[in-house]
């Protein structure tokens, strides 16, 4: 018999997923059809201490503790109960970054997120000594780097982990990490379903000298794949979470993921030819490989899916957050004048608009670099608008450089994919920030990619909804699925989304502004260098 969602959450049979992203923590609670029937959320920013980008302990924890708080008044308002008992719980971050711990479970140095980009020296070392890209922000790099700079605290080091690797630690005392997720720490062998032996090897040879007295699988998470048990929440764990003591100790929690890997469930995209692009503060594209790429790749990311296929990604630092500036500056113009403010309107109008732009932007360039962009090969970032005195500056266009620039990383990623290594995907799906205005960044990646673009309606529940399903394959796969069957079966049963096709035209208009943002790089570069 179906229950009513009051009714699952009384009988401690919904699920919980909690995702902790850069500008928000989120939680969703499913049910048993694995549909959300309650959220709650948190807003936090990272924070730039002494030139690192950081989050606090303190914040993470109460950050995580009110948006459970918002959950639980979400559930009240919504069923009028408590949430005493969970059949599952998921957690979910930011992948990537460095959280090295001491013996006494005490934090060395304060997290480095995924978004520092000082280990240039450290990533080119070790991509020539593996033969494998290993991208700036992965913790392997932040380690080495940690290495070469001579930092007194790696001695000390007792387990190194993810920003969900530390909150599952913390929940349920497992120094565990999904297997998308431990991905981004140090590339994962896919025949095993573990970290490449062969790297550790000659990570362990390289730092020998140093004398010190971890090895380095000693002190990284054990990998498990998604539907493995990672343990349970403890009833200190349960404390952490639920400040109001309400929620009982003892609820099976799934293997931690990385944003990357919730995205690729949260939007059905975890079999082989299949791929998906989120978009938000950042940005980065997910295509689950037939094969291995036929050589390294400094633009391409190989990581896995959360049940351990190989899947090639492109990062990008910066996607909406320079975008959501200029936005603002319309509503400041729209207070100015006396008139009520509606965010999703002005959105609305001001991405349509540039729908009716010229296809190439009418001339008009936009680096939306926040801060530094690997991809291009920028260590730091300056945003910039670009124009000159013949281009067609209009509002429309105006608009569409900006959304061009949200994504014109990510294409010149895919286009190495796509036109060099000749990969094939037959469906991509997008979700987050980027697509909430219906229709328009759709169009717009899907000029980028040239490929046709799929939103579904559930793909704004975003990575907390991904990580809640990974709980329910946990305890709810009965038939002993695979992870791509259990999503096509259980949880989205032939929806394929609403599809966006590019025209030829769209796609020669954004192949014409590549072309000139390429060029224009050395501008930025010089902007980086006057900064």
């Amino acid at each position: 018999m179906k229950l009513d969602a009051k009714s699952t959450i009384e009988t401690g049979k919904a699920i919980l997923g909690i995702e902790l992203g850069s500008t928000r923590i989120k939680a969703v609670l499913i049910d048993e059809a694995n549909k959300p029937i309650a959220q709650g959320s948190h807003t936090w920013e990272n924070q730039l201490v002494d030139g690192l980008w950081t989050y606090s302990i303190e914040d993470i924890w109460s950050g995580l503790q009110d948006c459970y708080a918002d959950l639980r008044s979400n559930v009240k308002k919504l069923y009028g109960i408590e949430i005493e008992a969970l059949a599952a719980i998921g957690i979910s971050a930011m992948m990537h970054g460095y959280m090295p711990f001491d013996e006494k479970a005490e934090i060395l140095v304060p997290f480095r997120t995924w978004r520092n980009t000082h280990t240039g020296k450290a990533a080119a070392a070790l991509s020539e000594l593996f033969v494998y890209n290993i991208p700036l922000r992965w913790s392997i790099s932040h380690l080495y780097q940690a290495i070469l700079d001579e930092e007194a605290h790696v001695k000390d080091i007792d387990f190194l982990t993810t920003l969900a690797g530390y909150v599952h630690w913390q929940l349920t005392g497992e120094k565990v990490l999904g297997v998308g997720d431990a991905s981004g720490m140090l590339p994962i062998d896919s025949t095993t379903n573990n970290y490449s032996a062969e790297m550790v090897a000659k990570f362990d040879k390289l730092i020998a000298p140093k004398g010190y007295s971890w090895k380095l699988e000693d002190i990284l998470p054990k990998v498990l794949p998604a539907g493995e048990k990672a343990g349970v929440l403890t009833s200190e764990g349960s404390k952490k979470l639920d400040a109001s003591g309400h929620l009982e100790a003892g609820i099976p929690v799934c293997p931690p993921e990385g944003d990357a890997g919730t995205g690729m469930v949260a939007t059905n995209a975890v079999k082989q030819r299949t791929g998906n692009v989120s978009a938000g503060t950042s940005s980065f594209s997910m295509i689950v490989l037939e094969k291995e790429l036929s050589k390294p790749c400094e633009m391409i990311d190989m990581v896995t899916t959360p049940d351990g296929s190989p899947v090639a990604m492109v990062h990008c630092n910066n996607c909406t957050s320079d975008l959501n500036e200029w936005v603002n500056l319309f509503k400041e113009y729209q207070e100015l004048l006396g008139i009520p403010v509606d965010m999703d309107q002005i959105y609305n109008k001001l991405y349509n608009i540039a729908l009716t732009g010229d296809a190439d932007c009418g001339g008009l360039l936009s680096y939306n670099y926040v801060s530094g962009e690997p991809v291009t090969g920028f260590a730091d970032g300056r945003s910039l608008f670009v124009r000159s005195a013949n281009d067609k500056f209009n509002l429309a266009n105006f608009m569409r450089t900006h959304l061009y620039a949200s994504v014109g990383v990510l294409k010149i990623g895919n286009d190495v994919l796509f036109n060099e290594e000749k990969i094939k995907v037959d469906r991509i799906t997008a979700h987050g920030g980027l697509f909430r205005t219906k229709g328009v960044g759709q169009r717009i990646l899907a000029a980028a990619l040239n490929s046709p673009i799929s939103v579904m309606e559930t793909a704004g529940e975003g990575g907390a909804w991904g990580i809640a399903l990974l709980g329910s394959y946990l305890v709810n796969n009965e038939k002993k699925q695979s992870l791509a069957d259990f999503l096509d079966e259980k949880v989205f049963v032939g929806d394929a989304g609403m599809e966006v096709s590019p025209t030829p035209e769209e796609v020669a208009g954004f192949d014409t502004y590549i072309e000139s943002y390429k060029a224009g790089l050395p501008i930025e570069e010089a902007a980086v260098k006057f900064k």
